[in-house]
């Protein structure tokens, strides 16, 4: 199940923090312990932290991390990637070009450094230009969320305009059905005054006496 489709013109928070955040670092909070290095995001809280944090503090880890969503992160080449099911779990990563890692189907977060851009040589990544496989339109998934939000905000701006038009369009018909329904209550207002209204009211007639019976 998809979680966000990014139809609107901004990143949601949690994913601004994944795909800015720096892993494979070593965690501040257990500098001491072995196997430190965060390759670990946690949704909730927006930031990176190592297998130690996720442990419950009952169990002598890091506290509340266990119950949060969390998103293993992986290297390959020397970058960042997650697997596409975990991924495709909280956005829509269709059309992002996928690798197989130790039978794992998985997608880059971000753009990759490349000598030049592949521009007009065959099939290329509709963000940054980079070479790909003629079933994708992006390499990572930082290029399909910039491009969908590109896409979402030139959305808005044309249908601002076409409103923007439509009003102006229908501003000249609108003064007329203003103006003609205020000169029909005119007319309705003159009509009412121009009623005579009677001074006298006409009394019920009495009824006949009849004359005694002889």
């Amino acid at each position: 199940m998809v979680g966000y489709d990014l139809s609107v013109p901004q990143k949601p928070a949690w994913l601004e923090a994944l795909l800015s955040e720096k892993f494979f670092v070593p965690c501040t909070k257990h500098a001491a312990l072995k196997k430190n290095e965060r390759n670990v995001f946690c949704v909730d809280c927006n930031g990176g932290v190592c297998q130690h944090c996720c442990v419950s503090s009952s169990r002598g880890g890091g506290g509340h991390h266990h119950t949060h969503c969390l998103l293993q992160i992986r290297r390959y080449v020397y970058h960042d990637v997650i697997r596409l099911q975990d991924m495709q779990r909280l956005l829509d990563c269709s059309q992002v070009q996928t690798y197989i890692i130790n039978s794992s189907r998985v997608v880059f977060l971000n753009q990759r450094p490349q000598p030049r851009p592949s521009k007009g040589l065959g099939n290329a990544c509709a963000t940054c230009d980079r070479s790909l496989q003629d079933s994708y339109s992006y390499c990572s998934v930082a290029c399909k969320a910039d491009a969908a939000i590109r896409q979402a905000a030139g959305h808005r701006r044309r249908l601002s305009l076409v409103i923007t038009n439509s009003s102006k369009s229908l501003l000249p018909s609108l003064k007329k059905a203003a103006a003609a329904k205020l000169l029909d209550m005119k007319e309705e207002e003159e009509s009412l005054r121009l009623v005579p209204v009677s001074s006298s009211v006409k009394r019920r007639k009495g009824i006949p006496h009849r004359s005694p019976v002889c």
